[in-house]
């Protein structure tokens, strides 16, 4: 029976259904990476003020990334059930699109958990700290679309979402 086949179970539950930190104690360390994709929706006078660098409060992306790296390595603290690992890569990209941005993460580790999780928070955050620095002018933003887009490495081998 394959890992597909088999009938999901919730890792971080107990037979008795109580809340716990998975052991990965006997998990092989591997090179694992992931890749998460979120967007920010922005008014066409915020995103002119953005790209003609107008903003009062600076940069908004190059914050944006920044935000993004520091988050991934503190995701440990902010998920309550996630293991603290060390990360050898954390890559944040703030792409321009007609309405805002696509922001991407790609988060890479040798050890025994993967890096969904972190990949996840630093897009999160990097759409929260571009909101944080444009809500003066655009408090309509909208953060979306938070997704993993692909993770490797590890036991269940590579998923891929487009």
């Amino acid at each position: 029976m394959t890992d597909h086949e088999r009938k999901p179970e919730l890792s971080h539950v107990d037979p008795e259904g109580r809340v716990r930190m998975v052991d990965v104690a006997e998990k092989a360390v591997t090179v694992r990476e992931a890749v998460a994709r979120g967007m920010i929706r922005i008014s066409a006078a915020a995103l002119k003020l953005i790209r003609t660098r107008a903003l009062s409060k600076g940069d908004p992306l190059q914050a944006a990334r920044i935000a993004g790296i520091m988050a991934a390595k503190r995701t440990a603290d902010l998920i309550p059930l996630c293991h603290p690992i060390p990360l050898s890569q954390v890559e944040v990209d703030l792409r321009p699109c007609d309405d805002g941005y696509e922001i991407e993460a790609r988060v890479k580790t040798t050890a025994q958990t993967g890096v969904e999780m972190e990949a996840l928070v630093a897009v999160t955050m990097a759409a929260l700290t571009v909101y944080d620095m444009v809500k003066a002018v655009d408090r309509s933003m909208v953060i979306g679309e938070v997704r993993l887009i692909k993770k490797s490495g590890g036991r269940s081998g590579t998923f891929t979402q487009g």
